[in-house]
């Protein structure tokens, strides 16, 4: 097994590739407030323009959160940051939904591009 990565990789976007999405139901992290685990499901959705990512780099990437304490708004907003600075898309949006937990579910968008 692969180590979790700080980067997602890219490979050139095909010609006439209008969108594409991951999604994906094994982000998990760990609650800043209770260091309890928080499991998510999260889609990401991004336009290319001249790069795609590669889907086992942000497997590996999406490893990296296992251990780190994050509220879920934050760690939508960083997936969409490293998203658009390493694949430089013409839009990302990600929607993270958080499981509930304490009767709770949260879900947040975080978006960058236009």
């Amino acid at each position: 097994m692969r180590e979790a990565v700080d980067h997602v990789e890219v490979f050139p976007a095909p010609a006439n590739v209008d969108l594409v999405r991951f999604t994906t139901d094994e982000l998990a992290s760990m609650c800043p407030v209770t260091r309890q685990p928080d499991l998510s499901h999260v889609v990401i959705e991004y336009q290319p323009l001249e790069w795609c990512v590669e889907s086992k780099s942000l497997k590996l990437y999406l490893w990296n959160f296992r251990d780190r304490a994050v509220f879920a708004e934050a760690l939508a907003a960083e997936i969409a940051g490293e998203i658009m600075e390493t694949a430089k898309p013409r839009k990302v949006i990600v929607t993270l939904t958080q499981r509930p937990r304490g009767g709770i579910e949260v879900q947040t968008v975080a978006s960058l591009g236009h």
